[in-house]
């Protein structure tokens, strides 16, 4: 400061104030300077201006004192200015396409810890986390589809998980908060939840969201996020549901939600979360007749009585599933013989058997093969025309 105000003075350029630095305009004069030498938030604030005046919001460095001053004001229960630079740090990243797991996991650990000791959450706060959350998806698995020459896919495929976990809790904070909110203001969220269900990503064992939303043995982070996130969890599967959830979808184990839900261990002690999900995804469609890897339906998967009641009350059995089933039991050769789009409803109500695994291979195989033919012909073709 003391060189700049040399002769020939070299005045600061100007800059527009960053709302995450509490709009701090950087001091011009040394008086100014002197002015704030004992309050510790302007000179942190007035640093993070410099700081990122000097490198640029381009300098993958610039996020790092960001985040730390935003944890400090979390420590201090200073959550509105955490979350405005740790918003500004995430924004920061994700212009630089850089990794943002981190960020979105600690965004949805500082949300639960607000809401459990009572604190004000700003819904708003809360769906631009979310819109992050379903960039960086989006940026996973278009990686994942396309790798550079420098991408780890596996590092890749983790921090996918990682992000569609917080997703997860994210979900469950939005149904904690919009109990209280606006329709219109939850409709922005709604399209973004169906946004996260159009990617159709799935953890490594083939759990989608739905999945994980009934599922009791579901993880929860412990840092604060365990305060507020229950699995399973009736809210946040009734709104994935709505947005669009595939009800039917089967896991790596041929696992579908109701399969999931109906292992439930509490059906006495949380009667209504048992009901609510059992009901909400028959009425959308679920199939109770589905069979998984290990021939069960979810009926057969059922542990307790009180889940077999409400699956009785809730059975409609259709003819067409009847025919599935018929089609399944008795070993038939459907594929090629049905329409495309029944061939993945028959294979719901059954196992996949060895043959048709088999068959399925030798017809990607004949393919294959058939391509590789018409390719060798027509560059026989190109040379006797040579």
């Amino acid at each position: 400061m003391v060189m700049r105000h040399e002769d020939p003075v070299i005045p600061k350029p100007h800059s527009e104030p960053i709302r995450a630095y509490d709009s701090w305009v950087e001091c011009g004069t040394l008086e100014e300077l002197d002015a704030i030498q004992h309050l510790s938030n302007s000179l942190h604030m007035e640093s993070l201006a410099i700081r990122e005046r000097i490198l640029g919001p381009n300098n993958p460095e610039v996020p790092h004192p960001v985040i730390y001053r935003g944890a400090v004001f979390a420590d201090n229960a200073r959550f509105d200015r955490c979350i405005d630079l740790w918003l500004h740090a995430l924004q920061l990243r994700q212009n630089n396409k850089v990794s943002v797991v981190k960020d979105l996991l600690r965004f949805a650990q500082v949300f639960s810890q607000m809401i459990h000791v009572g604190v004000d959450l700003s819904f708003n706060y809360l769906e631009l986390v979310l819109a992050a959350t379903v960039l960086e998806l989006e940026r996973n698995k278009d990686k994942i589809a396309n790798p550079g020459p420098k991408d780890d896919v596996e590092l890749i495929k983790e921090e996918q998980e990682s992000n569609l976990m917080t997703a997860l809790y994210l979900l469950v904070l939005v149904t904690q908060l919009s109990k209280n909110m606006d329709a219109d203001l939850v409709f922005n969220t709604k399209k973004l939840v169906f946004q996260l269900n159009k990617l159709k990503i799935t953890l490594r064992d083939g759990q989608t969201l739905l999945h994980l939303a009934v599922n009791a043995e579901t993880p929860v982070d412990d840092f604060h996020t365990n305060d507020i996130c229950k699995f399973p969890n009736a809210e946040t599967a009734a709104m994935l549901i709505e947005c669009g959830a595939d009800v039917n979808k089967m896991d790596n184990a041929r696992n579908t939600p109701l399969h999931l839900i109906v292992g439930y261990q509490k059906p006495i002690s949380d009667f209504l979360t048992l009901h609510s999900i059992i009901v909400g995804l028959t009425e959308a469609g679920a199939h109770q007749d589905t069979v998984n890897e290990k021939g069960e339906t979810p009926f057969d998967a059922a542990t307790t009585g009180v889940a077999e009641i409400i699956l009785r009350a809730q059975s409609k059995l259709s003819l067409k599933c009847i025919a599935a089933k018929a089609v399944k039991a008795y070993n038939l050769d459907y594929r090629g013989r049905v329409p495309k789009c029944l061939e993945g409803f028959i294979e719901l109500h059954g196992p996949v058997l060895r043959s048709e695994a088999r068959a399925s291979r030798h017809g990607a195989s004949a393919q294959r093969f058939a391509n590789q033919q018409r390719e060798h012909e027509n560059n026989a073709g190109g040379m006797q025309a040579i």
